[in-house]
């Protein structure tokens, strides 16, 4: 089903107002009037909706509402070192893909490249994670920002979360793998036991994955994360392109605590051949 962003302020009673964008969406996509869409109100309701009648499709009638489904039971915020050319375009808009609730973007020591305009580059990723999560029916849009030292993404990724992790391509004792075991029970976590209608709650555990550059942290930027109780880990033997690394880690992650499992599927459910 077609599906649409809108601010809270926009919905009143029954109806809900259509931006000027999204009308003209509809109308590129022949939109039928009695053909029915979804409007996501960013904080994890769905409103399915049909044009109002006579209204100019300016206005959409409510016809139910629901939880959204396609928000993880974990909160995870990925922190992106600033990358060359259109990487983090790609990184940030699999990571919404993915269910990311939040990206940060961030300047290391071996950084090649970093924006002139860092407000313009915030806008257009935050358009791309605005795409992507209509595209693939999240519950909110993930925020894109910028925090410019090191020292303090580390400082929050350490205090804010319940798991923080940094990708560190010269760790050869801990595995990500390993991390993941010890924190999450993958066989009886309640993540494997969510209803159906779960989505945004308050009780969600917060995970940072913290994804370096091109070139990779220095030796002094892993031992700064391990002093703040971060885990530097290896994710394999391959050395993983800056825009895939953390895509790889939060796939891993997503599998883990059963988040790229479908609603009403078990791990019980046998496979046919």
């Amino acid at each position: 089903m077609i599906r649409f962003f809108t601010n809270p302020e926009n919905i009143d009673n029954k109806r809900i107002k259509l931006s000027d964008e999204d009308r003209y969406h509809m109308r590129s996509l022949r939109l039928k009037p009695n053909e029915e869409f979804i409007v996501c109100d960013g904080t994890g309701t769905d409103y399915v909706c049909k044009l109002c009648a006579g209204a100019e499709e300016t206005t959409a009638e409510i016809l139910r509402q629901e939880q959204s489904r396609g928000e993880p039971s974990i909160d995870c915020t990925i922190y992106l070192a600033y990358a060359k050319g259109d990487r983090l375009d790609y990184a940030v808009q699999k990571a919404v893909e993915l269910g990311a609730k939040e990206i940060v973007l961030f300047k290391s020591k071996r950084c090649i490249a970093t924006p002139d305009n860092v407000a313009k580059k915030l806008k257009r990723l935050h358009k791309i994670s605005h795409e992507a999560a209509k595209q693939c029916g999240r519950g909110i849009i993930p925020t894109v920002k910028n925090i410019e030292q090191y020292s303090e993404i580390i400082d929050i990724a350490a205090k804010e979360s319940t798991l923080s992790i940094l990708l560190y391509e010269d760790e050869s004792t801990l595995h990500l793998k390993q991390v993941l075991e010890q924190h999450f029970d993958f066989h009886s976590g309640a993540d494997r036991t969510r209803s159906p209608t779960s989505g945004i709650t308050n009780n969600k555990q917060t995970i940072s994955i913290i994804s370096g550059p091109e070139g990779g942290f220095e030796i002094g930027e892993a031992e700064a994360a391990r002093e703040s109780g971060i885990y530097a880990v290896s994710i394999g033997q391959r050395i993983l392109r800056s825009e895939t690394a953390p895509i790889a880690a939060l796939s891993a992650l997503m599998y883990h605590t059963n988040n790229l499992q479908r609603h009403g599927y078990s791990n019980e459910d046998s496979i046919s051949s």
